[in-house]
């Protein structure tokens, strides 16, 4: 069953010099790619624009009440109404605070599509081995 769900939030970047300046922010699921969930930061279309991180959905899900994550990406509660992602890449490391009412609705129509436990049930497994072995 082939879907898709996409919600537009913004971000704030605690720690930065700007703490409450708004930034665009979409979170996407694709059926297709049923245990996964990107996050979109800034603007696409424009030069230097978007940039998309990819993460398991089950993370910002267990992030959403506990912290969860290690590595690259990471989920926890913040302060009331909010999740923080922490996105690390090298030696760069960058803090986000997303509403966790956005954050708990995107995950509810993500489990719309695809029920927590049937993520397996979603994967086309013979067109992922023709694309490798081509």
């Amino acid at each position: 069953m082939p879907g898709f769900t996409a919600h537009d939030t913004t971000a704030r970047l605690p720690h930065s010099a700007h703490p409450h300046m708004p930034v665009r922010a979409q979170l996407r699921f694709d059926a297709e790619l049923p245990y996964g969930v990107c996050l979109v930061l800034g603007p696409e279309g424009v030069e230097g624009g978007a940039v998309a991180w990819y993460f398991a959905r089950d993370l910002l899900h267990d992030g959403g009440h506990e912290p969860a994550g290690y590595g690259d990406v990471r989920v926890e509660p913040g302060r009331r109404g909010e999740i923080r992602v922490t996105l690390c890449s090298g030696d760069e490391r960058a803090v986000l605070s997303l509403s966790a009412p956005d954050v708990t609705a995107f995950l509810r129509d993500s489990y719309l599509l695809v029920p927590p436990g049937s993520e397996s049930d979603h994967l086309d497994l013979d067109a992922a081995l023709a694309r490798i072995t081509a």
